[in-house]
């Protein structure tokens, strides 16, 4: 992914998942027993209902990765849970991992839609586009009314420098979901990232109209409307979402990019700051 697409991404580092064990201590028996009770035994562990588990889609990462890892522990073969548990690890940003949790599902389950687009988002997640292709086709070919695949086809295809496909993938998500902001952001950054910021900034208005438009949507029009060299523009719709810190650091990486001086601060000075 080019430089210009990664300043707005957000890098969530890698938490580790603490095992806690106990041991009870041994007692010896008594010399002479007059009457023999029953063994007590703990309760066995149940897995979680449907209630908890949809409770669970709104805890934070560290949390489900937690919670879905134990489910697996009761039951290996347990799909929902493998999914899961690849979802959280790569919102940690434990790509490595997440693939591996996605592909055992799909040792289980070759055509699990879910592990499909787990095993594509965690391949271009850590960068490694050409390894997202298949999974991502697969996907599309199960649910061929759905952008989503095609939206993640389209970034594996740019990873592999495979860009006349890239753009094919993209249209065919826009095409899908019109009303959809997300695939007509990724078209647009992808005319960016090829040079064309007029018209990448064209598509990215039309997508931060919809209701659907994110943060993210927005500030990748901020982005290109910067490269432009409209810093102010782009400061305005930067100040919108971004708290003063991070838009200044953003407009500091656009006036080294665009070659205009900051008022303020070098961005060698921020940059080492940073």
């Amino acid at each position: 992914m080019c430089r210009k697409r990664a300043l707005l991404a957000t890098v969530l580092a890698p938490a580790l998942l603490l095992a806690v064990s106990g041991h009870a201590a041994d007692k010896p028996a008594p010399a002479t027993v007059t009457a023999s009770a029953p063994p007590m035994t703990p309760p066995a562990s149940r897995k979680a209902g449907p209630a908890q588990r949809a409770e669970m889609q709104r805890a934070d990462p560290l949390m489900r990765a937690a919670f879905w890892s134990n489910e697996l522990d009761l039951d290996g073969r347990d799909l929902e849970a493998g999914v899961g548990l690849s979802q959280a690890l790569r919102a940690l940003g434990r790509y490595d991992e997440a693939a591996d949790a996605a592909s055992r599902v799909l040792i289980a389950a070759p055509d699990n839609y879910d592990a499909l687009m787990e095993l594509a988002r965690a391949n271009v997640a850590r960068g490694q586009g050409f390894y997202a292709i298949d999974p991502a086709r697969r996907a599309a070919a199960l649910q061929p009314r759905d952008w989503r695949p095609q939206s993640l086809l389209g970034v594996a295809y740019e990873q592999a420098k495979r860009d006349d496909e890239a753009v094919a993938a993209h249209r065919q998500a826009v095409a899908l979901a019109p009303l959809e902001a997300a695939p007509l952001a990724n078209l647009a950054m992808h005319m960016a990232s090829s040079g064309d910021l007029s018209g990448a900034e064209t598509v990215l208005r039309k997508a931060a109209a919809l209701p659907t438009a994110t943060i993210q949507v927005r500030q990748n029009l901020a982005l290109v409307v910067g490269l432009q060299g409209r810093l102010d523009e782009a400061e305005r719709l930067a100040r919108q979402d971004l708290p003063p810190e991070s838009v200044d650091n953003n407009l500091a990486w656009l006036r080294a990019a665009t070659g205009q001086s900051s008022p303020t601060r070098s961005w060698d000075a921020l940059k080492a700051g940073s």
